[in-house]
């Protein structure tokens, strides 16, 4: 099971989805086209995957255990 982070922008806490970039369908067409620039997209779209927030989509996430999210819990307001 995903570990659950604090989102610093929204501050909720969430289990972070994993966004790839690109586009499935261009990335099989440069495979059925031409190999290697079907590899190099390849290899971008995996190297540039990233979780983000699923309510927000901001990328600054941390451990619930943190000092910072400790900190930023304490200080939001009740409400």
């Amino acid at each position: 099971m995903p570990e659950t982070l604090l989102c610093t922008q929204c501050l909720s806490r969430v289990y972070p989805q994993t966004v790839t970039p690109g586009n499935i369908f261009f990335e099989l067409i440069l495979w059925l086209l031409f190999i290697l620039p079907g590899l190099l997209y390849s290899i971008w779209r995996l190297s540039a995957r990233r979780r983000v927030c699923p309510f927000c989509g901001a990328t600054a996430m941390i451990p619930l255990n943190s000092p910072r999210a400790q900190q930023l819990l304490a200080d939001r307001p009740v409400g």
